[in-house]
């Protein structure tokens, strides 16, 4: 069966952890089409810090799924959760020790929404052809819960997949066969981020936060966020989110902090280190657009100093776009307000986690030939 064969294909950040141990992991679960099909954006003024998400049945049934985890494993607690249109974001703290890893523990949610989605899709069938069951059909029988109800004599989509049940009357009415054919909404497996760094825990919190009012910016002020293929710079071909008119500016320089200036600082001699880093933010301040991938931390240092002051300048970056790409957090309301411009020469590659110092050396190289036009 379809579940079964699924169950081979997970892949996990690190090969052969027990993933059992106390931790703080980010989930998101997506419906694969991209369709709206957990909620609806409502922008009350049109004011992206009004932004909601109103979730659908289906959105509300996948809701009652995430909230049960607890019951099933105690040794879990949902930190920060949002739902949006297409997907679901998490925060789920692992307090002590369990006996099954977080992996298992995934999985099981993941199969509670497959669940979910495929009584959407046969609710979804009968609703069109204007309703499939009748009080005869062994799911008339299922109790009715706040769910909405669906074509006369069907049950709501609720009552087919409560998440505190173990039973799947909707796949004892159909037959394995029929319903494995149904189609499953959430056929990708639940991204699993593990938690580690410091000030990482704040920072995902207030992004899953932060997701409706960042969905409804993309809404109103579409432009800056859609991705521009084939942008050639010094011979040198780009995919762009962000405002393309910064490649007119009339000077442009690069912020790259050398391993020799960084060095001199940690042997007591910190002013050149404080020259060069006031000296780009100086160049911004009159005007010069500054090109950086912005990679070491001091030169994000800089980074955060152009965002607080408002300078505009271009990020290099080391992968390419995905589809419904959204800026990173720290320059999402820069990007949205036409400050930045994000540059990658790469196409998008899912499997790519760190960069590298091939990556760090040629991403410098191309900030230079920008900075040299």
């Amino acid at each position: 069966m379809e579940e079964r064969a699924k169950q081979g294909q997970w892949q996990w950040q690190e090969e052969g952890t027990s993933w059992k141990g106390v931790g703080i992991y980010h989930v998101t679960l997506t419906v694969t089409s991209r369709e709206p099909l957990l909620g609806t954006l409502v922008i009350p003024d049109n004011d992206p810090a009004k932004a909601r998400v109103e979730p659908t049945e289906l959105g509300r049934v996948l809701l009652e799924c995430h909230r049960s985890l607890p019951l099933f494993y105690p040794e879990i607690q949902i930190l920060q959760y949002c739902l949006m249109p297409d997907h679901l974001h998490s925060i789920w703290y692992v307090r002590r020790p369990m006996e099954k890893s977080i992996r298992y523990v995934a999985q099981g949610f993941w199969r509670a929404a497959k669940k979910a989605g495929r009584a959407h899709s046969y609710l979804h069938t009968a609703r069109l052809i204007g309703g499939a069951t009748n009080e005869s059909s062994p799911l008339s029988a299922v109790p009715a819960s706040t769910g909405a109800q669906g074509p006369a004599g069907s049950p709501s989509l609720s009552s087919i997949a409560p998440a505190s049940s173990r039973d799947n009357p909707l796949r004892a009415h159909l037959g394995d066969e029929a319903y494995y054919g149904l189609a499953p909404l959430f056929t990708e497996v639940p991204f699993l981020r593990p938690m580690s760094r410091r000030g990482q825990l704040q920072a995902m919190i207030r992004y899953v936060q932060l997701n409706p009012q960042r969905l409804a910016t993309k809404r109103l002020i579409p432009g800056f966020f859609r991705v521009q293929e084939g942008i050639t710079i010094a011979g040198r071909t780009y995919a762009a989110v962000g405002n393309i008119l910064l490649l007119q500016a009339a000077h442009f320089a690069t912020v790259h902090v050398s391993h020799a200036l960084v060095d001199e600082a940690a042997q007591g001699r910190p002013q050149s280190l404080r020259d060069y880093m006031n000296g780009c933010v100086l160049a911004a301040r009159r005007g010069t657009v500054m090109v950086s991938p912005f990679i070491s931390p001091k030169e994000k240092e800089v980074k955060a100093v152009l965002i607080n002051e408002q300078h505009p300048f271009i990020v290099l970056a080391d992968n390419g776009f995905r589809d419904y790409y959204k800026p990173p957090g720290d320059i999402f309301d820069a990007v949205a307000d036409g400050r930045v411009l994000v540059l990658s020469p790469w196409e998008y590659d899912a499997d790519k986690r760190h960069i590298s110092r091939a990556d760090c050396v040629a991403l410098n190289a191309m900030a230079e030939e920008i900075a040299a036009l």
